[in-house]
């Protein structure tokens, strides 16, 4: 089982809306501010999230999340997983711009 962070239903930028940027374990500690979105143990975090708080973000435990899961890959809304359309894998992405660079210096 997992937690996952989505942006809230209700997010003023609606492509947002109950994306799922964040999967963790279970055992994970999160400290959800106003601020900012805490990753790991207060004294020594792993990571700070700066774009997600309290007021545009929702936890959501105890989840089981699809296989081939990947950050923004998913929406959730609590209890259905939806694939978002037009997703492309960042490293399939940035394969292909490195191609078109290699391409274009051996042109």
């Amino acid at each position: 089982m997992s937690k996952c962070l989505v942006f809230k239903s209700d997010d003023a930028d609606e492509s947002r809306r109950n994306l799922c940027p964040y999967l963790f374990d279970d055992d994970k500690p999160l400290q959800i501010s106003s601020e900012k979105i805490t990753v790991g143990d207060l004294s020594s975090p792993d990571f700070h999230i700066g774009d997600m708080t309290d007021e545009n973000s929702t936890l959501y435990e105890n989840v089981t999340a699809p296989d081939d899961w990947a950050g923004c890959k998913y929406k959730f809304d609590g209890t259905t997983w939806t694939a978002v359309d037009g997703w492309v894998d960042p490293k399939e992405q940035r394969i292909a711009q490195l191609q078109a660079q290699i391409d274009a210096l051996r042109a």
